[in-house]
């Protein structure tokens, strides 16, 4: 008989074998988060967001209340036209003359010398140079979308061709200026302060308030956990719109009115998945093991059963966020939120709705600003219930 058997001495196989380095759960939670590409750049997106909404408005030479009435509805690029020498124009859909500089540095809004409506031009000095608007043809070709159509430039006297022009930025306000002659860059990023307060104010809503609250409903049960359901049911049985307004007659309109009524009625989510996640794990051997030592109801609820639902409050604090994010910005371009002179995404919006086909631009900036941090914060929050998810675990 064959013996297909083969003696292995002790420690032969030393080496051989291929480990890996145990992890902890969090550790493992990290990993698998890594490797979701949306994830991280969720992640980065928020990231970059904080520092601009903290660090951005110091780097500004604006202030938000800051007004210029001269330099109202300047957008983000525009055409200028060669003067003489170092001279440049801007001509503007209102018809207004600016001087510019070549590379699109705002020098000042002109002030005509002479104006004359009868005829329909303006007379400007530049620097010793007289330059003629006339704007006379602008209602014969009101329907062109073409600026350059409406008007004819004189320098000196003489026709200038208007259509040689020089497409530049805004070397002086990077994203254009809002009917107030406001920097919208500077309000944009001050919006951003606005939006992540919020969106912070509803996860510690949600952290301290829901979670407890969850918490003790799911493991008292009974009467006590009927009584503070129905609550719950209460509370979001009543249109978010109705509370605010019930607000808004008691407190004035503002940062702190938003605040009171996310703190009412953001919890009762995150309640209702605590309750649900202590009721499957009250009955666990963990617990039973505590309730023998004599460990109290408060420390089993607040250091056995919560830290094993933490996957799914992590995830639901996460959602809450851009949730409270986008209902500040509804608020505030329903004009029940942010004050002004105070700018809000949601303000900037409801500012530019007036203008939005003669300036977009003045919408479409906060608009980019509230998509990118709802993505960012949806990419991050379907990223880590993925990671959190134990039978994910590899």
């Amino acid at each position: 008989m064959n013996n297909e058997w083969e003696v292995v001495e002790p420690g032969s196989l030393e080496g051989t074998q291929t480990t890996r380095k145990s992890l902890t759960y969090w550790q493992d939670v990290w990993r698998r988060l890594r490797q979701n590409v949306m994830a991280m750049t969720g992640l980065v997106m928020i990231v970059i967001i904080a520092l601009l909404a903290i660090f951005g408005p110091m780097w500004t030479p604006y202030s938000y209340s800051d007004q210029s009435l001269a330099l109202a509805n300047i957008p983000i690029s525009y055409e200028i036209t060669h003067i003489k020498d170092d001279i440049y124009v801007y001509v503007h859909r209102e018809y207004k003359l600016f001087r510019m500089e070549a590379d699109g540095t705002i020098v000042e809004a002109l002030k005509e010398t002479e104006r004359n409506t009868t005829q329909s031009y303006m007379m400007y000095d530049i620097d010793g140079v007289e330059v003629k608007f006339d704007y006379s043809s602008a209602r014969a070709n009101s329907s062109s979308n073409v600026m350059q159509d409406k008007y004819d430039l004189y320098v000196d006297g003489v026709l200038i061709d208007k259509y040689d022009t020089t497409k530049v930025y805004n070397k002086s306000y990077l994203l254009g200026t809002d009917s107030l002659g406001r920097d919208i860059l500077t309000r944009v990023l001050y919006g951003a302060r606005i939006s992540l307060t919020v969106g912070l104010v509803a996860s510690l809503v949600n952290l301290f308030i829901g979670v407890l609250y969850g918490g003790i409903a799911g493991y008292e049960g009974g009467k006590l956990d009927n009584i503070m359901m129905r609550i719950v049911d209460i509370i979001n049985s009543v249109p978010l719109l109705l509370i605010v307004i019930m607000l808004m007659v008691i407190i004035e309109p503002g940062l702190k009115t938003i605040i009171i009524t996310i703190g009412a009625v953001y919890w009762v989510g995150m309640a209702r998945l605590v309750r649900g996640q202590v009721l499957s794990l009250k009955e666990q051997e963990f617990v039973l093991a505590a309730r023998a030592l004599g460990v109290s109801k408060g420390k089993i609820i607040v250091r056995h059963l919560i830290p094993n639902a933490i996957g799914p409050i992590v995830v639901s604090m996460m959602m809450a966020i851009p949730s409270a994010i986008f209902t500040e910005a509804f608020l505030s371009f329903m004009g029940l939120g942010i004050s002004a002179p105070e700018a809000s995404w949601g303000t900037l919006a409801s500012d530019a709705l007036g203008g939005i086909r003669s300036y977009p631009y003045q919408l479409a900036v906060p608009s980019i600003a509230i998509a990118v941090t709802m993505f960012a914060f949806n990419f991050l929050g379907d990223g880590l219930r993925d990671a959190l998810d134990p039978r994910l675990r590899k």
